[in-house]
C-alpha cells in the first residue's frame, strides 16, 4: 500500500469516513474559509 493511501485511510477512521461526514466537514471549512475573508495568505499579526 501506498504511503499517501495508509494516511488517507488513518484520516477517514480518524474524523469520520462516510460521505455525509466528509462534506458536513467540508461545508465546515468552507464557512471558516470565508468567514477569515476567502484568503488564503494572512496577514501576520504583530
Amino acid at each position: 500500500m501506498l504511503y499517501s493511501m495508509k494516511i488517507s485511510q488513518d484520516i477517514r477512521r480518524e474524523h469520520g469516513g462516510t460521505r455525509t461526514e466528509i462534506e458536513e466537514g467540508m461545508a465546515l471549512k468552507s464557512k471558516e474559509f470565508a468567514a477569515s475573508g476567502n484568503r488564503v495568505y494572512l496577514p501576520i499579526a504583530d
